[in-house]
C-alpha cells in the first residue's frame, strides 16, 4: 500500500502546516521540495547618533554670565531704619529769644478784611485818612526793626505811617523776610486812596538799608475822604459788624496756619485774633460800604529748638541729638503775662500736654557707619546711635557677608522721617 507524506507527519505537526497559508502540500513523488522560507526575527532600526547641542549650550552659558554680571552690576545694600519716637508729657516754664538763641521766637501776622454794602440812614461830614496794607520786606540777614510812626513814602511822594513797632524778619536763603502791617495815610481826603504800589522808607535813606528794606502793597488804600457822605445808623453798623467777624472767624485761623514759616510750628494758645472796624465808603448807588479787618497775631517757634528744648526737660537720656516735634496739637501755651508784639525781645511760656519727639536720622552717616562692616558688626554699631530704634539690611548679591566699602553704594531709608 502506498502511502503520501501526510500518513507519516504526526498529527501536531501536520496541523500546524495546514493552518499556515504560504506552505503548500506535496507528495513525495512530486519531487524535490521547494526551499523552506525564512522566518527571521525583524531588526530593531539602528539608533541614530545625536551631535552635541552646541548652540543651547552656548545659549545657557550666556544666560549664566549675564545674570552673573547682572548681580554684580546691581551689588549693594539697603538699610532701613525707624527713628525712635517718644511720646512725652510736658509741664514746665521756658523762655525764648527773639531771633536767636537755644529756644528762638517770631511773631508773625495775618490779616483779613470782609466788607458789606447796606442801605443809607443819613448823611454826615467826615475828615478820614486812607489806610491800608502793607507787606515789609527786609533782604538783609538780621531783623530790622521799625519804630512807632516810622515813614513810608509812595513814587509820588504820599506819606503813610505805622503806628506801633515792628520787627521785619531776616532774610533766608536767598528769600527776603516779612511781615505785613498797617498803614495810615498822613493827611485826610481822597488823593490817599492809592492803588497797589511800591514805598520806600525815607527814614533809612543814606545807608545800604534803605535799598534792602522796602514795602508793597497788594491793594488800594481806602477810606481817605473829606466832606458830607452818605452814614448808617449806631444799630445797622453793628449787626453788620456782628455778621462780618462770623464771616472772617471760619477763614483767619486757616490763613494763620498757612502764615506760619517751614520750619517753625504754632502751638494752641499762642496765637490771639482781634478785630478792627474799617473806614466806612461811600459804595455804588447811595449806599455805604462797612469793613471789619480780622488780625491774627502769632508766635511760633523752630520746630527743632523748641523740641530740643522740651527733650532736655523729659528725656533723660538727651544729649543733643536733632529732634523735631511730629505732633503739637497736644500741647498748651499759656503765656507770662501777655503774647509777645513786634519788637518784644523774650517771651517766658509754660507749656503742659503731650507730643512726640522724633530723632532725625542722618542717612550719610548711616551709611559712613556701617561701609565695609560684616552685618553682625553692622547690627552692634547701628544698636549704639540713639535716633536709630530698629535697623534692617540687605545684602546684594545674597552671598555677601558685607557692606559695601563705599558709602554711595548703601541705600538708607527711614520709615517715619517727618
Amino acid at each position: 500500500m502506498q502511502k503520501n507524506l501526510n500518513d507519516i507527519i504526526p498529527p501536531s505537526r501536520r496541523r500546524t502546516m495546514e493552518g499556515a497559508e504560504d506552505v503548500p502540500t506535496y507528495t513525495s513523488s512530486g519531487g524535490l521540495p521547494p526551499e523552506r522560507p525564512s522566518y527571521a526575527r525583524p531588526q530593531p532600526p539602528a539608533r541614530r547618533r545625536r551631535s552635541f547641542p552646541m548652540g543651547t549650550a552656548i545659549v545657557a552659558g550666556l544666560v549664566v554670565l549675564i545674570s552673573v554680571g547682572a548681580l554684580f552690576a546691581f551689588s549693594g545694600a539697603e538699610v532701613t531704619v525707624t527713628a525712635t519716637e517718644n511720646r512725652s508729657t510736658v509741664t514746665g516754664e521756658f523762655i525764648a529769644t527773639a531771633g536767636a538763641g537755644d529756644l528762638a521766637f517770631e511773631v508773625i501776622t495775618v490779616e483779613k478784611v470782609a466788607s458789606a454794602s447796606v442801605e443809607s440812614e443819613g448823611t454826615e461830614t467826615v475828615n478820614q485818612s486812607a489806610q491800608g496794607t502793607i507787606t515789609i520786606e527786609n533782604k538783609q540777614d538780621v531783623p530790622q526793626q521799625l519804630i512807632k510812626n516810622t515813614r513810608f513814602e509812595t513814587p509820588d511822594g504820599l506819606i503813610f505811617r505805622i503806628r506801633d513797632s515792628v520787627t521785619v524778619p531776616a532774610s533766608r536763603n536767598g528769600t527776603p523776610g516779612s511781615l505785613e502791617t498797617t498803614v495810615y495815610a498822613d493827611a485826610t481826603g481822597e488823593s490817599y486812596n492809592v492803588g497797589p504800589t511800591s514805598f520806600t522808607l525815607p527814614g533809612l535813606a543814606g545807608g545800604a538799608t534803605f535799598t534792602l528794606v522796602t514795602a508793597r502793597s497788594a491793594e488800594a488804600m481806602k477810606g481817605g475822604f473829606a466832606g458830607p457822605r452818605p452814614s448808617v445808623g449806631t444799630a445797622t453798623r453793628e449787626k453788620t459788624a456782628a455778621e462780618l467777624r462770623a464771616e472772617l472767624s471760619g477763614g483767619i485761623d486757616a490763613a494763620l496756619q498757612a502764615g506760619v514759616p517751614e520750619g517753625y510750628v504754632l502751638i494752641p494758645g499762642a496765637s490771639r485774633v482781634s478785630y478792627e472796624a474799617q473806614p466806612d465808603v461811600a459804595a455804588a448807588g447811595g449806599k455805604v460800604e462797612l469793613s471789619e479787618k480780622a488780625i491774627a497775631v502769632a508766635t511760633v517757634f523752630p520746630s527743632a529748638s523748641l523740641a530740643r528744648s522740651i527733650a532736655y526737660q523729659v528725656v533723660g537720656s538727651y544729649s543733643g541729638q536733632s529732634v523735631v516735634l511730629s505732633d503739637v496739637s497736644g500741647l498748651t501755651l499759656t503765656p507770662v503775662g501777655d503774647l509777645p508784639t513786634p519788637g518784644v525781645t523774650e517771651f517766658a511760656f509754660s507749656l503742659a500736654g503731650n507730643t512726640t519727639i522724633l530723632w532725625i536720622v542722618d542717612s550719610s552717616r548711616i551709611a559712613g557707619a556701617v561701609s565695609g562692616k560684616s552685618a553682625e558688626s553692622a547690627r552692634t554699631i547701628l544698636s549704639g546711635f540713639p535716633e536709630v530704634d530698629r535697623a534692617d539690611s540687605i545684602l546684594r548679591p545674597f552671598w555677601n557677608r558685607s557692606f559695601p566699602a563705599d558709602p554711595a553704594k548703601i541705600k538708607v531709608t527711614v520709615r517715619n522721617e517727618p
